[in-house]
């Protein structure tokens, strides 16, 4: 079943990892802006929200959307960056179970065997861990997100690897990270 990692636990290992939290006691995480950093889009379609800048990054996702991306994060895991995974809200959990998914949130936790009472009252990005054995359940989680996702963004993690992807809520998936090797993987997995 899905743990979850306290957020200090959370920080101290995804710091170790070159990542810093873009804000305070949040789920969101990057990469410092002065280093030097590979990302890729993955994307339902074309979006005029993104950057002209950004365009030439950008991977689309066969349909249906949410099916795809979350089959495709699910082989990225398995196949290029091994271990557990993270998932954390971009804000934090008090809000996103309280405003941002407040109709459908904790029910979608709870159908993942994990207890929203214990994330309702965090302000802050603590992590739900899956292992590779919880693989279909993950995926099925990610998918239920991208289907409901209106303005929040949540991010995934892998501890012990330089690599973060941000689930957008138009349904997109934006990796970034410091590794050439496993932003060349991961880019040519679409």
């Amino acid at each position: 079943m899905p743990t979850v990692i306290d957020y200090p636990t959370v920080l101290e290992t995804l710091e170790r990892c070159g990542l810093r939290c873009v804000y305070p006691n949040s789920g969101a995480f990057g990469l410092p802006p002065d280093g030097a950093s590979h990302i890729v889009g993955w994307c339902a379609g074309d979006d005029s929200t993104i950057r002209p800048e950004m365009r030439s990054v950008v991977r689309i996702v066969p349909p249906p959307a949410s099916a795809s991306l979350a089959a495709l994060l699910e082989r990225a895991w398995q196949h290029h960056v091994p271990g557990p995974i993270w998932l954390m809200p971009a804000s934090h959990w008090a809000y996103e179970l309280q405003f941002g998914g407040a109709e459908w949130l904790a029910e979608l936790l709870a159908g993942h065997g994990i207890d929203s009472q214990v994330l309702r009252s965090r302000s802050d990005g603590s992590a739900v861990e899956f292992h590779s054995k919880e693989a279909e359940l993950f995926s099925a989680m990610v998918e239920a997100l991208f289907d409901r996702l209106t303005a929040s963004d949540f991010t995934v993690a892998f501890p012990g690897h330089p690599v973060v992807a941000t689930l957008h809520h138009h349904q997109q998936i934006w990796w970034q990270t410091t590794n050439r090797g496993i932003w060349e993987s991961i880019d040519s997995i679409v």
